[in-house]
């Protein structure tokens, strides 16, 4: 299987002296750390996978969590390349026959079996056409080699004033339309579960699954935290948690630009973390366990709240098989399923976020009115457009009873929404 590794890049250039070529570091030069780069299993260097992740890492405006994601896809991608043996430039003229042609379909297969999300098949299937713009443009590859065919898409929308606008947009033959699956569905079409099976998977977790893993789920599940926000916790993130004065027996741990701790589309905010966890994760914080875990880190991962057993983040992709979250939901689903929670075949860590949101506008929309419930989630679960709060409500309209908040829920959270009565609230 390819790897993806992490590299820590210094730009050197080469001198010619007395007939050798001497590599010197480059005065000046950007540093990037965490670059992400692809090898064969032999260890071979995919150089020009490589030379695409540099180029974006260089280029202005470009963020180095979107090439890790890109080079995460283009991974995937020279993994099925080995998996086929097939070569990543092989273009025949027969059309089916393409090797772009054909990931084309792995990925649609995928999609159409429930096994990849419609916009993770997007999403892949844009980022590899991306590489091979890159490869064109460069030479790496024949430009004339009938790899797909472009086409101009008219999109229509409307600006701000609200006149309507159109733009002509570069496509091609090959792309793989976002087209969500059938059914109301939420963040990254996914859906929450219910109670019982929250309930189940946490009793297996934690016998059965290492207390890390354990305590990310449990977090995800009562405060709606990304699996990003929660492996960049730190220990400072914990002790410099408030209490919150309007919603009792909770904490505010302050997150976004500035903290430390990340966030989609970098929005700053607040996690609302019940004391009864917040207690349960400074316990684990300063456990003997978690110590000796601190002492293998370097010194930028020490204050970590999550570390793996080598001390390492554990969303950073390391040479064998990804990041170490990805390894241990995979191994979770699969043990899960033989222990017997069918529910756990096509489980992904973000449904706990959909849990989250679905239960807390439920509680919201019985206590407030809808425009006061919108505000709350949306500032609860950090979204950057209203909208996405709206698909909670509209998700609640079609499912009407199926999802219910279960008793252990709303005892966790009774009075969560008692100060959104209150007029002179803060």
């Amino acid at each position: 299987m390819a790897q993806l590794e992490s590299i820590n890049y210094v730009p050197h250039h080469g001198i010619l002296a007395e007939h050798k070529v001497n590599w010197v570091s480059t005065s000046g030069a950007r540093h990037l750390s965490n670059l992400p780069q692809i090898f064969s299993k032999d260890g071979t260097p995919w150089a020009e996978a490589n030379h695409w992740a540099l180029d974006k890492a260089r280029s202005s405006g470009v963020k180095l969590k979107t090439v890790q994601n890109l080079m995460s896809h283009l991974h995937k991608y020279a993994s099925w390349l080995e998996a086929e043996q097939v070569d990543w430039r092989h273009f025949p003229i027969q059309k089916s026959a393409r090797v772009l042609v054909r990931y084309r379909g792995a990925l649609i297969e995928a999609r159409n079996q429930g096994h990849l999300s419609p916009s993770s098949a997007s999403a892949r299937m844009r980022a590899v056409i991306q590489f091979y713009r890159h490869c064109a443009s460069h030479n790496f590859i024949s430009c004339d080699a009938p790899k797909w065919r472009d086409r101009l898409v008219i999109v229509s929308y409307f600006d701000s004033a609200g006149f309507e606008r159109t733009l002509l947009r570069l496509s091609t033959d090959i792309s793989i339309p976002n087209r969500a699956r059938l059914g109301c569905r939420l963040e990254d079409g996914l859906l929450p579960i219910t109670s019982e099976h929250m309930t189940e998977l946490l009793r297996f977790t934690l016998e059965n699954s290492s207390e890390e893993l354990h305590l990310m789920l449990t977090v995800g599940f009562l405060s709606g935290a990304r699996i990003g926000t929660i492996c960049s916790l730190r220990l400072d993130n914990l002790e410099n948690a408030l209490p919150d004065n309007n919603v009792p027996g909770f904490t505010s741990i302050a997150v976004g630009p500035g903290t430390g701790v990340a966030t989609k589309f970098d929005v700053s905010g607040y996690l609302l973390i019940p004391d009864f966890l917040l207690s349960t994760l400074k316990r684990y914080a300063y456990s003997s366990q978690r110590l000796q875990r601190e002492q293998q880190a370097t010194k930028d991962n020490k204050s970590l709240l999550f570390l793996t057993r080598f001390g390492n983040p554990y969303t950073t992709p390391d040479k064998l098989s990804g990041s170490a979250i990805t390894r241990e939901m995979t191994d979770l689903r699969r043990s899960a399923v033989k222990y017997g929670l069918k529910f756990m075949q096509s489980f992904h860590f973000h449904q706990t976020r959909a849990t989250y949101g679905t239960w807390i506008m439920t509680v919201a929309l019985a206590k407030v009115d809808q425009k006061a419930a919108i505000e709350f989630v949306r500032n609860a679960m950090l979204h950057k457009n209203e909208a996405t709060t709206m698909r909670y409500i509209t998700f609640l309209e079609h499912t009407k009873a199926k999802i219910e908040a279960g008793n252990a829920f709303t005892q966790a959270f009774c009075g969560l929404f008692t100060h959104l009565g209150d007029p002179n609230r803060a």
